[in-house]
């Protein structure tokens, strides 16, 4: 059996404008998703979710992706979840050069499905650097990633950007505008994590932004501001000592940023009120700043905050599920203990 595991991620700054090739800075955090192969006799693909934030379901098919898992939770997120795991594997055969080959897959993960925290990306990252090790091959990162983003912009209709599997393959701080890719130093960053408990639908929300930009002048305008301070940003942390702690002054600044990052994305209407009331509950508490992250419409919040307090404020926040601190992930994709 073969084990890799992928980190997830939140935004620093620039969620929704990567898609019309403006940067955006995410950063990967330790949580992570674990994909577990082990190659069959057969063609076929058995695949077992241990959670996903879902009850956990097994399902066995022949690989047409037409069986799907009967369980009580958003169909969306269930198609959503079969189909990365379908062009992962698809894209594992191709790169080992085995398109009958057959698997029997085990996802577990930290991530929340569908939060904005990057799961997606980081199971499919997982699974095809499992499932071509266990047919024998090994890519390098990079192709990994590249890899990785070809089986969500399949299963996002073209709408995805490389930057979450990008930043799940390579690990730490990326920078990402376009189909340029590179890491960039960054000082550990003391994130909070806000969760609703809920999941926004990537594909209508990013459709939705996709309609105001070509409808109104004045959000074509908004999706270029987030490029202008994802801009400011990148200068912010170049003057930062990597892997340092981060001064009161640098988390200010960049603390600023993201306030401002996150007024822009509510003007194009990817915020939610359970999103809003946790950005102003960290806020409230001291955080330097507090913005959504990932699609919007509801999942997951990220704050910074060295002290305690956006924390504890977040876990009595009405809207929050759960609170908790965000670690920045050095290390991207990587083989486990079997």
């Amino acid at each position: 059996m073969t084990v890799c595991s992928a980190p997830g991620k939140v935004y620093l700054f620039g969620e929704h404008a990567v898609v019309y090739g403006e940067p955006a800075i995410p950063c990967a955090i330790e949580q992570r998703a674990s994909v577990s192969v082990e190659p069959r006799e057969d063609d076929h693909v058995r695949v077992t979710a241990e959670d996903l934030s879902l009850d956990g379901f097994t399902v066995e098919y022949a690989g047409d992706g037409e069986e799907r898992p009967d369980v009580d939770v958003p169909a969306n997120l269930v198609e959503a979840a079969m189909g990365y795991i379908d062009h992962a594997v698809e894209q594992a055969r191709d790169a080992a050069d085995a398109p009958d080959a057959g698997f029997d897959i085990t996802v577990e993960s930290e991530i929340p499905l569908g939060a904005g925290l990057g799961s997606s990306a980081a199971v499919v990252v997982a699974g095809i650097d499992a499932a071509t090790r266990a047919l024998g091959v090994e890519l390098d990162r990079r192709e990994i990633a590249d890899r990785a983003y070809q089986a969500e912009y399949e299963v996002q209709d073209g709408e995805a950007s490389r930057a979450d599997t990008f930043c799940s393959a390579m690990g730490g701080a990326v920078r990402v505008e376009g189909d340029d890719c590179e890491p960039i130093d960054a000082p550990n960053l003391p994130f909070v994590v806000g969760f609703d408990g809920g999941a926004g639908d990537t594909g209508k929300l990013v459709a939705g932004v996709r309609e105001l930009r070509e409808e109104y002048d004045f959000a074509a305008d908004t999706v270029e501001t987030i490029g202008d301070v994802v801009r400011e940003g990148e200068e912010l942390l170049a003057d930062a000592e990597p892997g340092s702690e981060p001064s009161p002054e640098l988390l200010a600044e960049l603390g600023e940023l993201m306030d401002f990052d996150h007024g822009l994305l509510s003007a194009l209407g990817v915020s939610a009120r359970s999103l809003d009331s946790m950005v102003w509950g960290a806020r409230e508490a001291g955080a330097h700043g507090a913005k959504l992250t990932g699609a919007g419409g509801g999942g997951c919040i990220v704050a910074l905050d060295p002290a305690d307090a956006t924390e504890t404020a977040l876990s009595y926040t009405r809207e929050c599920e759960e609170a908790f601190r965000a670690e920045l992930a050095t290390e991207g994709v990587r083989v486990e203990e079997a």
